[in-house]
This record gives C-alpha cells, sequence and structure tokens, in this order.
C-alpha cells in the first residue's frame, strides 16, 4: 500500500504493522484488565506497568515524528513528546514510590507534577504544530476559545455531577486537582478540535493529529472517571478506568507512527467549519450561565467555584473580545493592504494593457450591435494615419469604402447568430496618405459580453504577408535564372487559351551546342548566355504572348491569334535574332536554335489540348535538329508515325540483346610500314528478323537516348575481347589490338573502368592489346572527372585513342594533360589527299602534332592508292578504310590476320 507526499509514494504497510500490533496489545491489556481475572493485584501490576511502556512507546513515536520534519514541526512533535514524557516520568515515579508496597499514590504528590507538566506541555506543542497561516491575536484567540469551553464544561459538570455528591470538608488540593485533569483535558480537546479543520485544509490527510485527539478523549474519559471515584472514595488502580490512558498512549502512537501527510492542498477552510468555531465558545458559555443559574435556584445559595469559575469565564469573554478586535484591526489592515495591492496590480494591468494596443501591430475596434463604432486603438494611427477621434460614435459604413462596409457586414452577419463566434474577412483599406493596404479582419461576436457589448473587430496589415505571397506565386511559376514563365505557368496559360480558341501556336526551342559552351567555358558563362537568349526570344513576340524556359536550354513560346505563317515569321526572327553573336565578358559566342512549332488547329478532340500540343512542338523541334538544327519545322501527323517507328525500335532493340541477334563486323587496321593487319576496330551490326540489316545511324542515336548504349557496349567489349584473344592464339600468339567505341554515355558510368577490367579477366585479353577509342566531346566535358576516368582506365595497362580527331575542338593543352596513345585522323581530311589541288598541310599538321606528343596516328577513311601513299609520305603509322577492307564478319576477318588475304599494300 501507498500514498504520494511530496517526495514521492511512501509505503505504508509499516504502519499497518504498528496499527494492528497496537490493537493486538491494547485487546490483551483490555481482556486482563477487564475480566480482572487475577485479582485487583494483578491487574493494578498489569496497570502500572503498561501506562509506563504505554507512555514511553508514544513518547518515542513522538520522537520519531518529530525527526521526519524541521521547523515548526519538529519542535511540535518533541514538545509533545516531552510532555507525554512527563505524563511517563509521574507513572514511574508513583511505581516505584507506592507499586512495591501495593499502596495508591496520594493526592497531591510529586507525580502530580509530571501528569500536570503534561497538561502545560501539550497546548504549547499544539501551538508551536503549523496549521493554517493565522497571526498571533487568532491563535491566542483559538487558546482561549479552548478555555472557556472546558471551563463550561467543568460548570457544568460541578453543578449537575459533582455538587450534588460533594461532602464537607473534600474541597481541599487533592479534589481540585483531580478536577484539573479533565479540565485539561477539554482544553487540549477543544485546541486539537480548532486544529483539525485548519490543517485539513492544508494537507490531504491530518490522521497523526486525529489520533493524537482521540487519545486525549480518552485520557479525558479516564481523567472524568478518576475524578469521579476519587470523590466518591472508590478508586483503585488496575480498574478499568486505566484502559483509557492505555488506549490513549495506543492512538497516540498509532498517529505519531504514520508515514509523514501528504503535500499541501489549495482547498479553502470551509465557511460552514469557521462559523461552528465561532459559536461553539458561546454556547458553551451560555450552557455554563444556565447550569449556574440553575445552581443558585435549586440550592438558594451561591458557591465560590461556582462564582470563581463564572469570574472566570468573564474574564476569558472579555478577553476574547480584545483578541477579536485586535484580530479585526489586523485583518482590516491586511485587507487595506491587499485592497492597495490589487489596485496597484490592476493600475499596472490597465497601463500593460494599453501600451500593448497602442504598439500592437493589430488595430482594435468596437462595433454596437447598431453599427456605431464605440471603441478605437490607438493602434489606428499608426498603421493607417488616423486618429481614434475620428471613428468613435459614427457608423462603420460612413468612414469605410462601400465595398468594405459590404464585405463587413455580411461577415457580422454570419457571426451574429453565433456568441464568440468568430468569421475572418480579407479587404482593402486606404490609408490616410492615400495609399491601399491589404489588411485582414477578424471578427469576434461579443454582444452578449456585458464588458464589451459588440463586434471586435482585429484588423491586421498584411502588406508584407501579401507581398510575399505574390513573391512566392512568381517563384512557383516563373524561372528564377530568366524570370520568364516556368513549364507550370506555361501549361496553365496554353489550357486556358485553348478554352478561349485553338487559334493558337506553340514553339519549343532548344539551343544546339549549349551544353558544350557550359562545359568550355562554365556554368556562370553558360546562365548569361542563356539570360540573354531569354531577352532575345521576349524581343521578337508581342507582350501578351507567353514566353517560358522549360530547364536548361529549352524555351517556349505560346502565340495566341496568329495564323500559322505569322507563327513560322516569329521563328524566323527568333533565328536571325540569335545568328549576331551573343556577347559573355569578352568572348562572342555564336549559338543556334532549333524550333519546333505545333498549332492547335491540328490537335484531335480526344488528345489532351496543352500536353498533347507541347509534345506535338517538342516532336517537331527534334525532327529540326536532326535536320541539321538553325531551323524551324512545323509539327504534321507524319512526324508521330516516325515516333511510333522509332518506339518499335526501341522494342526490337531490347529483345535483339536479350535474344542475342546483334552482329559484330571487324574492319582491319594496317601497318603502313609492313602492310600487315595489326588490329582491327569493333562494329557492332544489326540483322532485324523481319527489317534486313538496320543502319547503326538509325538504332546507335536510339541506345545512347535510352540508355541501352551501356549494355550494349559492354556486350561489343566483351565480344571483341573474346574474338581478338581466339585469333591471337590460332596465329601463335601473334599480337593483335583490337579498337572498341566508347560512347560518351559510357564514359560517364561512374564503374566504366571496374567494367574493362572486368571484362578482360573474363576474356584473358591482354590490357595492352586493347583501345578505347572516344570522341573528342567526350574529353572536353566536365575535364577534371574525365581525366580521373582516363587515368583509372590508363592504370589497367590498355591504349586510349581520340576518334574523328580534327572535327572538335581539342586544344592542345588538353591533349598535353589526357594519357591518350593515339590519335584517328578524321576521314574528311583524308579525302583530300591524292588529288589536284589537294589541301594535305592540315593532316600532315596532326600527324607532326602526334609524334611531337608521342602519339600514334592512324588514317580512317583511306579508299584509293593515292591516299595512302601520301599518308606513307607524311609517316602515318597505321590506316583503316574501304581500300584494305570494308568491315567483314568474324570469319573473314580472321582470315585477313591469319593469311594476310587480299590486303594491297
Amino acid at each position: 500500500m501507498t500514498l504520494n507526499n511530496a517526495e514521492g509514494p511512501v509505503d505504508i504497510s509499516r504502519w499497518v504493522r504498528v496499527c494492528i500490533a497496537v490493537a493486538a496489545v491494547l485487546a490483551v491489556l483490555g481482556v486482563l484488565i477487564g475480566a480482572d481475572t487475577g485479582g485487583p493485584q494483578v491487574a493494578d501490576d498489569i496497570s502500572s506497568w503498561a501506562l509506563v511502556v504505554g507512555a514511553l512507546v508514544a513518547t518515542g513515536a513522538c520522537v520519531w515524528r518529530s525527526r521526519l520534519f524541521t521547523g515548526r514541526a519538529r519542535w511540535g512533535w518533541a514538545t509533545l513528546a516531552a510532555g507525554l514524557l512527563g505524563w511517563g516520568a509521574g507513572e514511574a515515579y508513583c511505581l516505584v514510590r507506592y507499586w512495591p508496597y501495593g499502596l495508591d499514590a496520594p493526592l497531591p504528590s510529586p507525580a502530580d507534577l509530571g501528569y500536570v507538566a503534561m497538561l502545560a506541555l501539550i497546548p504549547v506543542g499544539l501551538l508551536i504544530l503549523p496549521s493554517e497561516s493565522q497571526p498571533l491575536a487568532n491563535r491566542a484567540r483559538s487558546v482561549c476559545d479552548g478555555l472557556l469551553v472546558a471551563a463550561s464544561l467543568v460548570l457544568v459538570g460541578w453543578v449537575f455531577v459533582v455538587a450534588p455528591r460533594i461532602q464537607p470538608g473534600d474541597a481541599g488540593t487533592g479534589f481540585y486537582l483531580t478536577l484539573l485533569y479533565p479540565l485539561g483535558d477539554i482544553v487540549i480537546a477543544t485546541m486539537i478540535g480548532y486544529m483539525l479543520p485548519r490543517r485539513r485544509s492544508l494537507y490531504r490527510c491530518s490522521a497523526d493529529l486525529t489520533f493524537f485527539g482521540l487519545g486525549m478523549a480518552a485520557f479525558l474519559v479516564s481523567d472524568i472517571g478518576y475524578a469521579y471515584l476519587r470523590m466518591v472514595h472508590d478508586y483503585r488502580g488496575g480498574s478499568p478506568i486505566d484502559l483509557g490512558w492505555i488506549i490513549g498512549f495506543g492512538l497516540i502512537t498509532v498517529g505519531a507512527a504514520r508515514p509523514r501527510d501528504a503535500e499541501p492542498l489549495t482547498s479553502e477552510f470551509s465557511p460552514r467549519l469557521r462559523i461552528t468555531g465561532m459559536m461553539l465558545p458561546y454556547a458553551a458559555v451560555v450552557a455554563a450561565l444556565f447550569a449556574s443559574v440553575l445552581f443558585h435556584v435549586s440550592t438558594g445559595h451561591s458557591s465560590p467555584f461556582v462564582a470563581y469559575t463564572v469570574s472566570l469565564l468573564i474574564l476569558l469573554l472579555v478577553g476574547r473580545q480584545m483578541l477579536t478586535l485586535l484580530e479585526n484591526r489586523e485583518l482590516t489592515r491586511t485587507l487595506e493592504i491587499r485592497v492597495e495591492e490589487r489596485t496597484a496590480e490592476l493600475y499596472a494591468r490597465q497601463q500593460q494593457f494599453h501600451a500593448l494596443i497602442r504598439h500592437s501591430s493589430d488595430v482594435i475596434t468596437v462595433i454596437g450591435a447598431d453599427g456605431v463604432m464605440t471603441y478605437q486603438s490607438e493602434s489606428v494611427q499608426r498603421v493607417f494615419g488616423y486618429q481614434p477621434e475620428q471613428f468613435v460614435g459614427r457608423h462603420y459604413a460612413d468612414v469605410v469604402a462601400a465595398e468594405v462596409a459590404t464585405r463587413l457586414a455580411v461577415a457580422m452577419r454570419q457571426v451574429a447568430a453565433r456568441p464568440y463566434g468568430t468569421a475572418t474577412v480579407e479587404v482593402v483599406h486606404t490609408h490616410a496618405d492615400g495609399r491601399t493596404r491589404p489588411a485582414e479582419v477578424i471578427i469576434t461576436n461579443l454582444v452578449d459580453d456585458p464588458h464589451v457589448s459588440g463586434f471586435v473587430l482585429n484588423t491586421r496589415d498584411i502588406s508584407d504577408r501579401k507581398e510575399l505571397q505574390d513573391q512566392l506565386v512568381h517563384e512557383a511559376y516563373h524561372d528564377s535564372l530568366t524570370q520568364l514563365a516556368n513549364r507550370a505557368l506555361f501549361r496553365d496559360r496554353a489550357d486556358a487559351a485553348l478554352r478561349r480558341t485553338t487559334d493558337l501556336t506553340v514553339l519549343h526551342l532548344d539551343l544546339d551546342g549549349f551544353k558544350r559552351v557550359n562545359d568550355s567555358l562554365g556554368h556562370l558563362a553558360g546562365d548569361q548566355l542563356l539570360v540573354q537568349v531569354a531577352d532575345r526570344i521576349r524581343a521578337c513576340v508581342r507582350t501578351e504572348d507567353v514566353v517560358a524556359r522549360f530547364g536548361a536550354d529549352e524555351f517556349a513560346v505560346l502565340i495566341e491569334a496568329t495564323a500559322g505563317e505569322e507563327a513560322e515569321n516569329v521563328a524566323r526572327r527568333i533565328l536571325d535574332d540569335l545568328d549576331a553573336p551573343i556577347v559573355v565578358g569578352a568572348r562572342h559566342i555564336h549559338v543556334r536554335a532549333s524550333i519546333g512549332l505545333a498549332q492547335a488547329a491540328l490537335l484531335d478532340a480526344a488528345e489532351d489540348g496543352a500536353e498533347q500540343l507541347l509534345r506535338n512542338a517538342d516532336l517537331a523541334m527534334h525532327h529540326a535538329k536532326a535536320a541539321g538544327g538553325s531551323v524551324f519545322t512545323s509539327y504534321h501527323a507524319r512526324m508521330r508515325e516516325g515516333l511510333v517507328e522509332r518506339l518499335e525500335l526501341e522494342n526490337d532493340l531490347r529483345a535483339a540483346l536479350e535474344n542475342h541477334q546483334l552482329r559484330l563486323h571487324y574492319q582491319p587496321t594496317v601497318d603502313l610500314d609492313t602492310s600487315r593487319v595489326v588490329g582491327f576496330e569493333a562494329l557492332v551490326r544489326w540483322p532485324h528478323p523481319t527489317r534486313g540489316m538496320i543502319n547503326p545511324l538509325d538504332f546507335i542515336p536510339i541506345a545512347e537516348a535510352t540508355g541501352l548504349i551501356v549494355p550494349l557496349g559492354r556486350w561489343v567489349l566483351h565480344e571483341a575481347c573474346q574474338q581478338a584473344v581466339q585469333w591471337s592464339d590460332a596465329a601463335g600468339g601473334r599480337p593483335l589490338k583490337m579498337s572498341v567505341n566508347v560512347s560518351v554515355r559510357q564514359f560517364d558510368q561512374p564503374d566504366f573502368a571496374e567494367t574493362v577490367a572486368a571484362v578482360l579477366a573474363e576474356t584473358g585479353m591482354p590490357a595492352d592489346r586493347l583501345c578505347l577509342e572516344m570522341t573528342e566531346s567526350v574529353l572536353m566535358t566536365d575535364t577534371e572527372a574525365n581525366l580521373e576516368q582516363l587515368v583509372r582506365l590508363k592504370a589497367l595497362g590498355l591504349t586510349l585513342a581520340i576518334d574523328d580527331f580534327g572535327t572538335g575542338y581539342s586544344s592542345l593543352a588538353y591533349l598535353r594533360r589526357f594519357p591518350v596513345d593515339t590519335l584517328k585522323i578524321d576521314r574528311s581530311f583524308v579525302e583530300r589527299l591524292g588529288v589536284p589541288a589537294g589541301d594535305t598541310a592540315l593532316t600532315d599538321t596532326i600527324v607532326r602534332l602526334g609524334k611531337s606528343l608521342g602519339m600514334a596516328t592512324v588514317a580512317e577513311g583511306i579508299e584509293e592508292f593515292g591516299q595512302l601513299a601520301a599518308l606513307r609520305e607524311m609517316g602515318c603509322g597505321f590506316a583503316q578504310g574501304y581500300y584494305f577492307s570494308r568491315p567483314v564478319p568474324a570469319a573473314e576477318a580472321g582470315r585477313l590476320f591469319l593469311e594476310g588475304a587480299d590486303i594491297p599494300a
């Protein structure tokens, strides 16, 4: 079992065991003393020892409880323990002095000092114990009330019980001493009765004081019985009267042994208990006075005891009234202080409220049910530039715009039926300087609130919020670099235009070669280029036309109410404007564009308007780009048929990879010094089951665009290496150089070097016999990453070649920097050799450049002997071309290598 106190849960099982033990001991003692089975002397012996032990145990319990507290609570319980110890000392004196001789203690005796000490110390201890916060006068009045009740009860007891039985000569010191004990018990019990309600207002449980009070009540019963038996000369030790004292000590022990009380509560002291406490002393005094009058009437004379007691009651009443006056004076003073503090607090809060209202960003207005403005906060001057006096007492419809008044009226009608209901409305207020300000008004219905009696309007200037919203909307629908519309806004405008008319055209524009500029000059230069391109496109269209950037180097234009020829004129103007060089920094950059046009009039009814229009324009743009760029092309239905064919070809290519339908052809590489075949270039071919042999120019771009080039390239690399190993083994280990083309997409794969290493390991191909060919565009993009990739490939031991050298944009610096071994001269240069007036300078320069950089040179596209002779004269080392052999299947290529057949020298 547990209870909660300020320090957490407390186990009360130990206290329960104490209660059970005390109850058991009391039961045994009750049987032994009450039954009187061993005779009067045995009962007297048991009672005497039980009283001494009980007093000591109760004293120890109070000492233990005092150690649970600090401050007044500790000292209070310690004083209670001292009082109990005094009683125990008096009983111990009797036990030592009279018990061995079988005598009862006389009255008075030294033992009475201990008994009286308890009656004096316990009230002091109770006054020390903390209770409801009270001034000294109040606490003294509580003692006075206890004395009043006690004296009144004693007087009533004297008149009705003692006086009829007292004999002449009995009213000595001992007699009055026996009366003192119940009188003290009554005072203590009364004090506890006053304290318990106040203690319960502070604590969840007052079991300690409750049991103490019950114990003193048991003492009172025994002391009254003791006084009566002494008066009739019939008291003997060990009588059942002693059980009251024993039970009292047991109850006090149980209360003191209980765990520390729970945490304080905030509940108030019951007013009913307060009234009862105030009336109890007066009721007791009235009863005492009635008893004294009855005594005088019935006996015909007065008694000194009655007279003294009545006089004491009168003195106590006078003292109580004086204490009450002091208490009331203190209470009045306390109330005055509290009123002053409360007034100061209210004034401070009022000033705080006015300061908050004055400097608030909200303008607060109160409008009565009749529409008249009853309050206007001072913040209206700071927010809207008006004085509050300009509004108070006027109807709101007279001071705001008609549209604003209408919206406010509608909102107030909405909340009028809902007490404390709110509504929010956005309006546009006019500032005192004439500017308009967007504002948010929150209307609260406080008409039923007697302190307000109106609608409260919180008006807030939301200019900054509106500006931010507009900015966010602009950013959401515009390109941050060029400030043109983005795809989302373009799509929205196109949908809206299609709902109005079909007389509109979409232009889709893509810059040719922008990636090269971006990679070579940097992203900053690329961004500056895009901004100027956007400006030129804007200059070519009308203000009502929509220009958008879709990302990277893609732009679109939406033109309404324009015939097809006029849209073509716009496209032509854009191309003409872009022909002029664009200045970026100190550079003059030439860019070209491919433009696709799509007319809404050509859309089918079942097609998704704007999205399909964009797809059509995109398709036309790609046709323009395929035509060489720097042109525009208008969409027509046949383009979609070509798109369908492209999709079918893509699906067939995937199937061809899975079903191993692709084949490799090999074009020999001839050493011009020995006229022998020293290697081959592997070229992929696709014998389609229904379309026949498909040109690589038709399916390689599809593979590049879809990513199929990556698995296709790995297959080519594996097949070529495996074939080279077979031919070399068949030729007795004669070395054979195998060249394989590498696309940009393959080269950009992060694990490309690992893929090449894996193929070399799988096929057993010596790395130095593999040559990877790549175009200059591969090397010119993301140069740092490409250099790192080339270094990883070169570390494998293979050879790297630049294919179609001379047609791109390689610089000498890049050639020195990159670990390239071979330059392959493009066929466009070889075609000029061996003919009259042929230009051989460029080819000769490339050959000499290769020699100076320690690179081998391979000439491509040799078809005539004159070209071969010129290359030999220049010192070119190797050559390829139809003059030697077309690309042939593996069997024919193997024969060329092994037998050297049909290779003209």
